[in-house]
């Protein structure tokens, strides 16, 4: 292996172990590896650019305007109390209920809009039983992955693997992927419930304060609300429609941010931009730039080709292979590079005499989605729920979230490995 190569892994690894420490925040961690990319002359300030996925930070930064905006109508508190009511104000309904919502939310938006959505409506909720919110938390995240995997814009691995091979269609992402995906959630959440019970629990007197409140109060701004709900729902349908209009998801998201700001005045603008998560946006950034290191030197392609090679041209084999090794690999790196390096190596072993690449592709897509729920850095919906948990003053420890989520990860691929054979292998 060349030098530059060898010293790509080296950083990557350093970084990566500084991040698991948690002795430097993340994002000073994976910035500084990015500009040690540079300095080195692994990558140029050229190609670490093209690397960066600036359609995900246009996105999360739309999104974010927006939600900050709706969030001061009251809104998420409205839906807060609404849904804790409606689980009778107990704990462990509320977890199941809101992993539900953020679930099928994540099937029909991107999981990075849900969790936007859901995270400050589980705080409202947190706050008033006065439970510990961190499980809440670590619940969305593995809904929110777990139900993107179900659709098409779910979650930008399919996006990728749907844009790139036109006969997976809209359709077919849900009748491949949603049976499974419904699965993978009955079995899960009554994990989750199991997993925290001992840290979900309040008083009589709390859950009876929360359903004496009534959720119509909460609304304050009922003219602010009819623009931030009308601009949201055009957002929404934007992302349905955007391949139709040929737009990124980025670009509806910005467009839909700065029509709200442009309804709603200055005074509103500079708060709601100072209220995105900066600090998330620039550990994108840094990751992007410190895994373009990994794909410049041929790192992530020399792995997935030698790991293809294994398989002999074995379909059942390579299946298994493509579901187990895009798993692993996405918990711990971005899964849109990875993606990116998969798909035109399986369309090259369809030229190589697999006649059938279709169990391929769902095996990488079940893969990449679900192992995102691996480790906190393995998804964007992951960072931006940490980001926004530690701004509310419960930050995610990367190894307490480890403890969860990396077991529920391997079940979910293990029977997603069960789905594969029996539905496309025997």
């Amino acid at each position: 292996m060349e030098q530059q190569a060898i010293l790509a892994i080296a950083i990557f690894l350093i970084v990566y172990a500084i991040i698991i420490s948690e002795k430097i925040h993340r994002t000073i961690a994976a910035m500084l590896g990015g500009v040690l990319m540079l300095m080195f002359g692994i990558v140029d300030q050229e190609t670490a650019l093209h690397h960066i996925d600036f359609n995900t930070l246009g996105l999360l930064i739309g999104m974010m305007i927006i939600v900050n905006i709706t969030a001061e109508t009251g809104l998420f508190k409205y839906m807060a109390v609404w849904s804790a009511k409606k689980a009778g104000g107990h704990p462990v309904k509320i977890l199941i209920y809101l992993s539900l919502i953020t679930a099928v939310g994540s099937a029909f938006l991107d999981n990075v809009t849900t969790v936007l959505l859901m995270v400050p409506v589980t705080y409202s909720i947190t706050r008033q039983l006065r439970v510990d919110p961190i499980p809440y938390m670590i619940a969305i995240i593995i809904a929110s992955n777990t139900g993107g995997t179900a659709t098409m814009i779910g979650d930008p691995p399919n996006i990728m693997i749907g844009s790139r091979v036109p006969e997976l269609t809209f359709m077919a992402f849900i009748q491949n992927l949603t049976p499974i995906v419904i699965l993978i959630m009955a079995t899960i959440l009554p994990l989750l419930v199991l997993m925290f019970r001992k840290r979900i629990k309040t008083t009589p007197e709390l859950m009876h304060q929360v359903m004496e409140l009534n959720e119509k109060d909460m609304i304050t701004d009922r003219k602010l609300l009819m623009k931030s709900v009308s601009v949201l729902a055009l957002t929404i349908a934007g992302f349905f429609l955007h391949q139709l209009i040929h737009l990124e998801s980025a670009t509806v998201a910005l467009t839909g941010a700065f029509i709200l700001l442009l309804l709603t005045g200055e005074h509103m603008m500079e708060q709601a931009i100072e209220k995105v998560e900066w600090t998330t946006i620039f550990f994108f950034v840094g990751l992007f730039v410190l895994v373009s290191g990994l794909i410049e030197t041929g790192v992530i392609a020399r792995l997935a080709e030698q790991a293809l090679e294994w398989t002999g041209g074995n379909l059942t084999a390579s299946s298994m292979l493509i579901l187990w090794l895009s798993g692993i690999a996405s918990a711990f790196v971005d899964n849109i590079p990875f993606v990116a390096t998969m798909i035109p190596l399986i369309q090259e072993m369809g030229h190589g005499g697999i006649s059938n690449l279709e169990p391929l592709w769902w095996s990488l897509s079940l893969g990449a989605c679900l192992g995102g729920n691996g480790t906190l850095i393995g998804a964007s919906a992951n960072l931006v729920t940490a980001g926004l948990s530690a701004k509310e003053g419960h930050p995610i420890k990367f190894m307490e979230y480890l403890k969860y989520g990396f077991p529920l990860m391997i079940l979910s691929i293990v029977i997603s490995s069960v789905y594969i054979f029996i539905r496309y292998l025997m």
